[in-house]
């Protein structure tokens, strides 16, 4: 158990996990449930597994590195059993002002990236991208409306 648990502690230390990802570990070392059930508390009373601190890591890096908007992120998070709490504390790390700003340039890049003559098709297939990408139907309309204003 002991080795296990060393395990556990640099599998949790490298990168932040979530209860999920820890429990499928566990399952996969073919732990005994008592034995799971110890490690999980230590874990957690020793801040190596943290669920708060796991949200807010995905949400940030997601919306950094990925690009993904708060609905994609949201249905992330709910897949992996996040807590709705934790969820709302992760959302609270991506600022708004970068969340427009990075939503208008992903819109700009792919209008930019379409070869379609027909602007409704164009302002079509960027909206599509960017409910795909998560971000919120109003603001994907009110960002779609705008770059397909300007003549660029």
């Amino acid at each position: 158990m002991e080795e296990a648990q060393k395990k556990l502690e640099s599998y949790c230390a490298y990168q932040d996990r979530c209860h999920q990802e820890v429990e499928k570990k566990l399952y996969e070392m073919q732990m005994i449930s008592e034995a799971k059930e110890l490690i999980l508390l230590y874990l957690m009373e020793y801040n190596f597994l943290n669920e708060e601190r796991f949200a807010k890591s995905f949400a940030r890096g997601k919306f950094r590195i990925k690009k993904w908007g708060k609905q994609r992120i949201i249905r992330a998070l709910k897949y992996k059993d996040i807590s709705a709490y934790n969820i709302k504390k992760g959302l609270q790390e991506i600022d708004n002002d970068d969340y427009l700003q990075i939503l208008k340039e992903i819109a700009i890049k792919k209008k930019n990236a379409i070869i379609e003559k027909n602007v409704f098709k164009k302002s079509q297939k960027i909206t599509n991208f960017l409910l795909y990408r998560g971000f919120e139907n109003d603001l994907v309309y009110q960002v779609v409306r705008e770059i397909m204003d300007d003549k660029n």
